[in-house]
């Protein structure tokens, strides 16, 4: 016989939302992790202590860490998501008649008070610290790598950078430009100017690294490799040397809050770079894990670099056919030496063809970090370095969660400042995400402990 439902409409009804929300759920677990008590204390001094409450700022977090752990991105969505879902109630201390934030809160709150006591940067700080109290960072071994994000600007709303652009007043200009104004009288002023500038957000770098031309940030982050947790992350813009920058900025970080400096750092080719290898190397003491960024190596036939021997005692190279190349006597401060060869030696040499067959004498360029650079090649030949190569992964398989599973592809906040919070924001939520996966028991260990 077929059934039919019966509609009954209770008047009062007593309702538990924790019954309601499974045991391994993952904000259960997150929640077990999560403490918003020092995030409370550092926003406690912008507020005043008399007039009416304001909306609980450990509300809005809770509410920012669900749409980045389920990569809700638009704000007025996750107020209706959060008003529907028992479980995003249960999280955030709501009942079920209690009301939801308008979307506009958020907006008012991060541009104000938030970002006045960078409260996001407390916010992931935090939570690292939480997993370093239960052992899933090491600190013996971290990683670094970059990853471009859209940034909310159209080419459409740009023009060419060595085009003079009249931005008006200050004052009544919007926040990213603002921030690009500040910027511009901090920078040097002999600096080359970008191929296209954005008008809705100038900051942002024009690059067509991956496919058509687009505005864009990288994110960068550090990670540790025992868990693959982000010991920290910085927005740069996209290019080499502000991303190598923004590593040393990280590394220095992580060293000054939790007193953590790893012996060895893991990077691909960008990171290769002398100047970077030197600080490593020569100020931090860490060993480089990472490929040598080197354009000496010739494939036309003619004597490499490593043809050549250096004689570090008298400093100079000695060449195949056993002759020097000493360096000038002058220009010692700079960060190339140029080490040339007698041009009577290699006149009559019968190697000059395959040495210097377009030039009258051999010129070898070396830099002041070489040894270094040494230290890095040396390292790139043990089995160690073959493993780190795989560790390295983690760096990639995290970008590749943020963007698929976070869906964090393209930024919706603009400047700087905008970037800095929404990649905090979202590693906050991947190390939340992990710890949670990583320490709270399966659903079958559960049942077998309650058994």
């Amino acid at each position: 016989m077929m059934g039919r439902q019966a509609t009954k409409r209770e008047l009062f009804v007593s309702v538990s939302l924790d019954e309601y929300v499974p045991e391994d759920h993952l904000l259960r677990a997150v929640d077990r992790y999560l403490d918003l008590s020092e995030f409370r204390a550092n926003l406690a001094d912008s507020y005043s202590h008399t007039g009416r409450p304001s909306i609980d700022p450990e509300l809005m977090a809770r509410m920012l860490i669900i749409g980045y752990c389920y990569g809700i991105r638009s704000e007025r969505r996750l107020c209706e998501e959060v008003s529907m879902n028992l479980a995003y109630r249960w999280f955030c201390r709501l009942g079920l008649k209690d009301k939801v934030p308008d979307h506009s809160s958020f907006s008012k709150n991060r541009h104000g008070r938030f970002r006045d006591r960078d409260a996001f940067r407390q916010l992931f700080d935090s939570v690292l610290r939480r997993c370093m109290a239960e052992g899933l960072v090491q600190g013996e071994g971290f990683a670094t790598d970059a990853s471009m994000i859209k940034a909310d600007a159209r080419r459409q709303r740009s023009c060419p950078g060595n085009v003079a652009i009249d931005w008006g007043d200050p004052e009544q200009a919007t926040r990213p430009v603002r921030e690009y104004l500040t910027a511009l009288e901090q920078a040097n002023p002999v600096s080359p100017s970008p191929k296209r500038i954005s008008l809705t957000d100038p900051a942002s770098t024009w690059t067509a690294a991956a496919g058509p031309a687009i505005f864009a940030y990288s994110t960068n982050y550090l990670i540790d490799l025992k868990a693959g947790l982000i010991v920290d992350v910085e927005a740069s813009a996209v290019n080499k040397m502000a991303e190598v920058e923004a590593t040393k900025i990280m590394i220095d970080r992580v060293e000054e809050k939790f007193a953590i400096k790893p012996q060895r750092l893991v990077g691909d080719t960008n990171y290769g770079v002398a100047a970077m290898l030197g600080w490593l190397v020569d100020e931090k003491r860490i060993a480089p894990y990472v490929p040598v960024w080197d354009k000496s190596e010739h494939y036309d036939g003619t004597f490499s670099r490593t043809d050549f021997f250096f004689d570090a005692e008298n400093n100079r190279y000695v060449c195949p056919a056993g002759k020097y190349l000493r360096p000038p006597q002058r220009g010692q401060k700079k960060t190339l030496l140029r080490y040339r060869a007698s041009v009577y030696d290699c006149r009559v040499c019968d190697l000059k063809p395959r040495c210097c067959p377009n030039m009258v004498a051999r010129k070898i360029d070396r830099s002041r970090q070489e040894p270094a650079r040494d230290i890095a090649r040396a390292l790139g030949k043990t089995k160690e370095y073959r493993q780190s190569r795989r560790e390295r992964k983690k760096v990639e398989m995290l970008f590749a969660h943020l963007k698929r599973i976070l869906k964090l592809g393209q930024l919706r906040l603009r400047g700087p400042s905008g970037a800095h919070d929404e990649f905090l924001l979202a590693a906050t939520a991947q190390n939340l995400r992990r710890m949670a996966k990583r320490l709270l028991p399966t659903k079958q260990n559960m049942q077998l402990v309650i058994s």
